[in-house]
């Protein structure tokens, strides 16, 4: 399929999609501003109409602007609403639970395992760590292999949003990614490139046109960024150069909606009101704090002007103020002290009651987030704990295993294709444990094991060790029964030995003669 001509991007039949990555990347990103413009209210400090004909309309109109972050801001006063970063921690929370070890990717052939390795070595933990992270925000995120002789001598995995994406479908399946990419803005012109990914090659396009138009097609030497590229470049390889890698599924949203079906469900669908009563509840916390301030209420008689048209102020470290007197036999010379309380526990409740009705929504554990201490525990009361981000877990490794082993065994051909000559192989991904025993824990267990005799010195290895690989476990085996010589065949002194089997004697050696042996002679 050839690269468009032009008109509206993202095409038009994805729009939905693309204007709910943004609500989520808006949540992601954490700035308030960017909040108050995409629920309507006005950047800075002016002020819009109290009450907004939007507000009464239903739909999503009605319901973006009835949201905390949608109220306008009176007149004269600066927009105060906070934010708490919740979003954000989610999606961090769930790169860590999955990627915060790199995964143990493993083949049977020694030349290829080592270049897998070399391939991790470049930084593929670090681009799991990203895709994972901004793909929990926006439900998935995807995987392209790029190559380029003047940066590396190998090809790489690289990592694309996916709201800087356009996927076509087939059976559920990834058939073709278009990704995008806004090299220039000018005002309302724009330069972008497309770089269209389909089996066997690859199509790259640069368009100027204006925000929502790709507009005409240019030449790709009209840019820096682009001058290098071809407009199409094969890959020798009949499989897709791209892949996706879902947070979760299916995503509710779009399930009845055949362009998004096959995407993952971002952490954040779901609970976009939930994140708005937060900051809401977190906005009137700090407004206690801001009004209970000590204030002190005097009488006029007690103020100093400072100028025509400056006002009057009070001195509070005055020591000593001259004589004063009333100016009516009714008024009191006395200052009044003013603070109101600060509802911190009602504020407290409100606000953890909000967070763990989401973390139950999303799947994760209240003690993920350090919400019931961090006292010292085992690993089978951490698990237990944390069960419900455990599932959550595994679900997700689920989704993402067969994809990045399909796209490392791509990786392997296009190596291959590249002059590597490495054997090509579909490898084993295997995801490091959510929790990791303590060591001394460990070692108890292996020991209890061995004076049961119920476990081999392999599986109490493979216990202590759950990383190593089957070549460092038979080592370490070894190692351990060279040190405690276990298996070396001990002759029993006691057992009867043909003539010549005596050590001691050398081998071959026959035993003296009755005539030969120690003492004297017999008389």
């Amino acid at each position: 399929m050839p690269l468009p001509s032009g008109g509206t991007w993202p095409p038009k039949p994805l729009t939905p999609i693309h204007d709910q990555y943004n609500v989520w990347s808006t949540w992601y990103e954490g700035d308030p501003d960017a909040l108050a413009a995409l629920y309507g209210d006005t950047r800075g400090d002016h002020a819009r109409p109290a009450n907004r004909p939007s507000t009464y309309r239903g739909g999503i109109v009605g319901g973006v602007a009835r949201f905390f972050w949608g109220a306008p801001t009176p007149a004269g006063e600066k927009r105060t609403k906070l934010h708490i970063p919740l979003p954000a921690d989610l999606a961090t929370t769930a790169a860590d639970l999955l990627y915060s070890e790199p995964p143990s990717i493993t083949v049977t052939d020694t030349g290829t395992q080592d270049r897998i390795n070399e391939l991790i070595d470049a930084g593929l933990h670090a681009t799991l760590l990203d895709g994972s992270e901004v793909g929990g925000a926006l439900g998935g995120s995807y995987l392209r292999i790029c190559w380029d002789k003047a940066i590396a001598d190998r090809p790489w995995i690289d990592a694309v949003h996916a709201d800087a994406a356009v996927p076509d479908w087939t059976w559920g399946k990834l058939r073709a990614v278009t990704f995008w990419r806004v090299l220039e803005e000018d005002g309302q012109e724009r330069l972008v490139h497309l770089e269209r990914h389909e089996p066997g090659h690859i199509l790259n396009g640069l368009y100027k046109g204006t925000r929502g138009d790709l507009g005409k097609q240019i030449q790709l030497t009209s840019h820096e960024a682009t001058k290098g590229l071809q407009p199409v470049v094969p890959t020798g390889i009949k499989k897709l150069t791209a892949g996706y890698l879902p947070c979760r599924r299916p995503t509710r949203r779009w399930r009845r909606f055949p362009a998004g079906a096959n995407l993952g469900r971002s952490l954040f669908e779901g609970v976009e009101h939930l994140f708005d009563s937060l900051d809401e509840v977190y906005t009137s916390w700090m407004r206690d704090i801001r009004l209970a301030k000590a204030r002190l209420i005097v009488p006029s008689s007690y103020l100093q002007s400072n100028g025509p048209g400056q006002g009057a102020s009070f001195e509070a470290d005055r020591e000593v103020y001259e004589a004063l007197e009333a100016l009516t036999s009714g008024e009191r010379m006395e200052i009044t002290p003013q603070q109101f309380a600060i509802r911190v526990a009602e504020h407290e409740q409100s606000a953890m009651a909000i967070v763990q009705v989401i973390l139950r929504t999303v799947g994760f554990s209240a003690q993920t987030f350090g919400m019931q201490g961090e006292t010292a525990m085992t690993a089978t009361e951490v698990a237990a704990k944390e069960r419900r981000s455990l599932i959550t877990r595994d679900r997700m490794i689920t989704y993402q295993r067969p994809e990045l082993e399909d796209i490392v065994e791509t990786w392997l051909m296009l190596d291959n294709k590249l002059g590597s000559g490495v054997e090509v192989e579909r490898p084993n991904v295997v995801f490091g444990d959510g929790v990791s025993e303590d060591t001394r824990t460990l070692a108890e267990t292996a020991n209890l094991l061995a004076q049961a005799q119920s476990a081999s010195i392999e599986t109490r290895v493979h216990l202590l060790h759950p990383d190593w690989d089957e070549t460092q476990v038979a080592d370490e085996v070894e190692r351990i029964k060279e040190e405690n010589n276990i298996g070396a065949v001990v002759p029993d002194p006691f057992a009867l030995r043909p003539p010549g089997a005596f050590g001691d004697q050398g081998e071959g050696v026959e035993p003296p003669a009755d005539d030969e042996q120690d003492g004297p002679p017999e008389s």
